[in-house]
This record gives structure tokens, sequence and C-alpha cells, in this order.
């Protein structure tokens, strides 16, 4: 049975002149209500009882306190708030010592805060993380951080929502000592015994010195203002993180905390802070497929690698970062120094920033090997193929891969778009063959689509999972149809992007709007960055199956057949002048625009921002629905975490899903069957949008079930 009660989970022993007070709330000490008031009732009666001259506050288990208790998100607050828990350890008129060991995140951190000296031991990690759920350190954080290690280095802390270690906590000033041995009780005892042999008074972080050069601070806080609305555009709390230390730095300690505390609960009153929930919800959710709960993974000792293009590349270093060995085949001699070189310029660019070293890089090369021969991936346990995006060319691949790979490898192809089953159906070990869709650049990208065909083995996808989390991606478990979840997707509102383009608006009006919105770019310039060609070949590929009667909107076709790819060749939706990155509107492209418009009989019309996005996110959630209605996403959040961690998504909306709901259904609903009426062959309203808004029901229940 779990802790019913305050004394189960935070118990107290009289060691001595040390009143020792434990935090054991599995799995991960969170702050609930018991353990705050635990936290509370001790301190209470350290103050009350003469024996005891000092308090040591440490967490069983592998952590001191993980932070808030995420069962208790959304929920109306239960006394007593972690600022009252806070504000009394404070209070304490025996010196409070704090001993971290593991994670000490969020509320965990700022209870050590409010201790008076601060010891942590080799492993823990210490953050303040709230900004990533939209919120702010609301326990007294923001305030009491920067006292103590002054402003530029707190607002790095709190608007990063980073963790850092216990040496750099100790360099920054945020704990007093760093214990020399893993164990936070014997370390944090010995510390203890030490302070009252010298009679060290009580320390009040609140007293902390470090803002005392007010033109320094406040010079701080203003860079990290102008910073934060550039980098955080269209995000609430950072802002707020900013004025809230900017009253630490401008006010008593006890004024910045009510600010703190009133900005705090106008972000628990933001929307995005719901959004944000959700998807810190939703990248947990999606680790557990059926396949993974029963079957064990296999081996992933050696990894062999298809293809040294900028993809195999790409997938080489996140394999050889995950301290993994990585043997690449190309066809020939040159295409093979080539892969190496793509892999070296990854780590020369480390190099050049400052963050890897020349033996480090050597280090990690040497775990690189390449060869022409398929007979090099004998002993592979997993093998990724990252060639041309064509069926017969990665049958060929496969034919090779089943020739010479030892039995019970696992055989993965990176394709974005094509048929995995028929390329498993190619050779004699189908249950072997599973997708891995990385994105680009495949060393920096979280998400990895695992796509699961129908003859793979359950082992294979856990396998697949096992290597994600090596490889520190995002793993969502995707059905076989033409481009999985995200790219299908993606050709959906881009399809509505295109038409409206058609319709009167210009490309760059639609990536205006979609930029407001929150997406880093908007749909033609990621057209422009990832190359024109690549989406040209795609619907030439797919020109024999199209439905005649669907709309078509050539003018990208137009650009491509101009040679306009974008970025690469110095123009494409945009011009790129002299190798510029950013691009400018083109005058030659609107006419393009015009003529084809002129060609298909559309009299353009103008649009709204506000018309453009409810089109595209109409578009976006009714493709979305169907994913989920076939089954090829398992559930709505699948669809949210592939679209926040492969297309840019903007995060604190939570997803497209989540963004339905918030929206409403109905609303949804009613904007596609209004679109119909110029295009009911676009416009086909999803049987399970129909169907959820018939019982009232949104995609949130869908998860639950799932």
């Amino acid at each position: 049975m779990p802790p019913t009660s305050s004394a189960d989970v935070v118990t107290r022993e009289l060691r001595g002149k040390v009143l020792l007070v434990t935090i054991d709330h599995a799995p991960v000490n969170a702050l609930s209500a018991d353990v705050r008031r635990g936290l509370l009732a001790a301190i209470e009666a350290a103050d009350a009882d003469h024996a005891a001259e000092a308090v040591l506050i440490v967490g069983a288990g592998r952590n001191f306190i993980a932070g808030a208790d995420i069962r208790e998100f959304g929920k109306p607050p239960v006394p007593p708030s972690l600022p009252d828990v806070c504000n009394r350890i404070e209070a304490c008129t025996k010196p409070v010592i704090a001993a971290i060991h593991g994670a000490a995140l969020g509320g965990g951190l700022e209870v050590a805060l409010a201790a008076h000296y601060r010891l942590a031991v080799e492993g823990a990690k210490l953050g303040l993380p709230e900004v990533q759920l939209g919120l702010l350190p609301g326990a007294g954080g923001t305030q009491r951080t920067p006292r103590l290690i002054g402003a530029q280095a707190a607002l790095d802390l709190i608007l990063s929502g980073r963790h850092i270690g216990a040496k750099e906590a100790l360099a920054l000033g945020l704990i007093d000592r760093m214990g020399e041995s893993g164990d936070a009780l014997a370390e944090g005892l010995a510390y203890v015994h030490e302070l009252l042999a010298v009679h060290a008074p009580v320390r009040r972080t609140r007293d902390a010195t470090a803002l005392s050069d007010r033109a320094a601070s406040l010079a701080a806080a203003a860079k990290a203002r102008e910073e934060t609305a550039k980098k955080s555009r269209g995000l609430f709390s950072p802002l707020k993180i900013v004025e809230a230390v900017e009253a630490a730095i401008e006010q008593p300690f006890d004024e910045g905390l009510k600010l703190e505390r009133k900005l705090f609960l106008q972000c628990i009153d933001s929307p995005q802070r719901a959004g944000l929930i959700h998807a810190f919800f939703a990248e947990r959710e999606v680790l557990k497929a059926p396949e993974t709960r029963d079957a064990k993974p296999r081996a992933l000792d050696s990894i062999g690698v298809v293809g040294g293009g900028t993809m195999g590349a790409g997938i080489a270093v996140a394999v050889l970062d995950a301290g993994l060995p990585v043997t690449m085949i190309e066809r020939d001699d040159a295409s093979l120094a080539r892969g190496r070189a793509h892999v070296e310029k990854v780590y020369d660019g480390l190099i050049a920033k400052g963050r890897l070293t020349a033996e480090k890089k050597a280090a990690i090369l040497a775990r690189w090997s390449g060869s022409t021969s398929y007979d090099a991936l004998a002993h592979a346990d997993l093998v990724i193929e990252a060639v041309f995006e064509d069926l017969g060319v990665k049958k060929a691949v496969f034919a090779e891969l089943d020739r010479v790979c030892k039995p019970g490898a696992v055989l993965a192809t990176n394709t974005s778009y094509l048929d995995i089953d028929a390329i498993a159906a190619s050779i004699s070990r189908a249950a072997d063959v599973i997708g891995l869709h990385f994105f680009s650049p495949a060393n920096i990208m979280k998400l990895l689509e695992v796509v699961v065909p129908r003859q793979v083995s359950a082992d294979v996808v856990a396998t697949a999972f096992e290597l994600a989390k090596k490889l520190r991606k995002t793993p969502v478990r995707a059905g076989v149809c033409d481009g999985f979840i995200g790219n299908r997707l993606l050709a959906v509102y881009r399809a509505a992007a295109d038409a409206m383009m058609e319709d009167g608006a210009s490309p760059y009006q639609i990536d205006a709007a979609v930029r407001a919105f929150g997406f880093p770019m908007g749909p033609f310039r990621v057209i422009d960055l990832a190359g024109g060609d690549i989406g040209w070949a795609t619907r030439k590929r797919r020109a024999a199956t199209r439905n005649p009667n669907a709309r078509y909107v050539q003018i990208a076709d137009r650009l491509c057949e101009r040679g306009w790819f974008g970025q690469k060749t110095g123009r494409g939706f945009y011009l790129y002048p002299e190798g510029s990155r950013s691009g400018v509107p083109d005058p030659e492209v609107e006419a393009i625009i015009d003529a084809e418009r002129q060609r298909a009989g559309v009299t353009p019309r103008n649009f709204t921002d506000e018309e453009i996005m409810r089109r595209y996110m109409a578009a976006l959630v009714n493709e979305g629905a169907n994913v989920v209605h076939e089954g090829i996403a398992l559930r709505p959040l699948d669809v949210d975490v592939t679209l926040l961690y492969g297309y840019g998504f903007p995060r604190y909306r939570g997803g497209p899903m989540k963004y339905a709901d918030m929206v409403g259904l109905p609303a949804i609903l009613a904007d596609i069957r209004e679109f119909a009426k110029e295009d009911p062959l676009f416009w086909q309203a999803s049987p399970l949008l129909v169907d959820l808004v018939a019982r009232g029901a949104d995609f949130a229940s869908l998860n639950q079930a799932g």
C-alpha cells in the first residue's frame, strides 16, 4: 500500500544533536501534500526540541526531491503551500542543512535554497525547470536564487530550465560543499557536525548579498529581458521570470515573494501552461507502445549504417554520440570518404565552437569504420539503411543485408514515405524489418518515428525503442502508410497552404501568419530549406495514383522546372542573394503565381492571417484525426509529439490535437464544413472528428483510453 500520511513519507529521528529528516515518497520524493505537511511538522518539532541543535534534510532512494507531485497538476491546491513550507524552513531558529543526491529540481531545489546550508554529492542534478511547463519557480526560487548566486547566473539557470551538476553548483555558489563520496547521508552528518563544532549560525538565503551591486544586477536583467523577448517569442512565462528577478533586485524580500506569487498564479492561468503540461506528459506516454510491454529488446552493441549522405552521416553521428561503434557502407571509396567527411564536419563544427576537443573527436571516430563491402556488416546487431528514396534501390540494399547479416540482426529502413511492408516482404526475414524514420539533421532532431510493419516481431519494436533511448531520441510508434504520421500530415497542410496561395494569399503572408502562430518558420521557407526537388520527386512519384478530381496546385512545380530548389540553388520561393540564409521575397515568384492563377481560372481574393491559420490548422487537425482513426497513430498524443519534435509545432500549444481540444472540436468541424463548400473533396471531415463532436467528447478522452 502507498503511504497515506505525512508521518509515513517524512520521518524524523534524533541522532545525537541532529534531527535527521528523511523524505521517503517513492518513486522520486515528489512534493505531495503529505511531504509538505511532514516537512512543516519536522521543522516545528526541531524548534520545540531542546535536544536538537541542527536539522539535516535528506532524501531516501535515488533523489533528494525531484520536484512537484505531477499527480496534483490541475487540481485545487492542498495546504500547506510550498512557499509556506520553504519560509518556515528558512525561519527555523536552528541551522538547517540540505544534503542533496540525485535530483533536486523545481520545488526540490527551492526547499534546499530555503535551508541555511547546502551540500551535494557527485551525480546530483540541480535545476529550476518550471519554465518548460509554462511556469516560474513559485516558492521563492526567483527571489532566493539571485540573492545567492547573482542575477545573471540565476536568470541563466531559471530561463534555460537546465540541470546542473554538483561541481557547477559549487562554482556558482548554489551549494556550500561538494561531498567526496556518493553517500549524502554520511556526508551530510559529517558536515552538520563540523558546523556545530564551530557554532555556525543560522544563515538565511533571503539575507544573501549577491545582488549588492545593484547597477550590474539591473544591467544583467535588462540584457536577459532583451534576449528573452527575441528567443522566447510568443511564450508567456519567460518574461514573467525576468520580472520576478528584477523584483529580487529592486524590492525587499517579502515584497519580491508577493510579486513572485502573483506572477506564478498568472502563469498557472495561462493557456500555455495547459499546452506545455500536455506536451510534458505526452512525451512520456509515447514511450508506451503495445509491443514494448512484454518483449525484451535484442542486443545493441554494434550498429551498421548503409549510406554516407547527409542523413546517413547524421545517423552515424547520433550513434557515435551514444557511445556505440558504427560501420558505414558506401558503394565506392570516394563515396565512403565523403561519408566520413560528413561525419567529421559535425565534430569539427563542435571543436570550432569550443564544445569538443580534438582528442575527444579522435576517440569518437575510433568507433567509426567504413567499407565498400556489405560483408563488413556480418556481426552488426542492427543496420539502418539510409540510401536514395527509391523502392527498388532500397530493396536491393535489403537483399544484400539479408545475405550478409547474422540471424537476429534488426534491419531498419530510414525511408520517409515508402512501403516498409513491401521492403520486408522482399527478403527472407520480414520479422526483423522495421522503419526508423530519422529527421534531418539526424544527430540533432529529437523525433524518431518507429514504423511498425505487419510482420515485424515484437522484440524488434522493443529494440527500436531501446535504440531511441540510447540515442536520446523521442520515439513515436507509427503504422505503415505513405508518409507515416508526420509526412502524411505535412502533405495535407502543405496542400492547404498551396490552395490558399493559388486563391490569393502570397507565400510570404502565409509564412508570416504561420510564424506568428508559433512555428519557427512557415511552409514555403521550410520547402526552400529542405530543397524543393525533394517534394517535387514525391509529387511525381504519386502522380499516377493521384485522384484526377483532386485539386493540384502547380506553382511549386513551375519553380522546380526552373531549377529553383531553395537555399542550395540561391532561389526557391525566396531569393537568397550571395549565399544568404534568410531569404527575401521574389517578385518573379509572385509573377509566376499570378500566371498560374490565370491558367487555373482563379480570381484571387484577400485572406486575413486568422483565415490562413484557421484553414492551416483545420487541415492539420482533420488529417491527424484520420491518422488516429486508421490506427496509423495509436493515440492523438502520438500525433502531437510527432508535430512538436519533428515539425516545429509550438510546444506551448501542446500539439495540433491538444490545440483542437482547447479551441473546441465543434469549431474545427464547423470550419471544415464551411471550407468544404469550395472544395468538398479536400475538406472531407474525418469520421473520428464527426463522431467525437456528436458524442461531446474530445481527443484527450482517446489519450486516456489508449
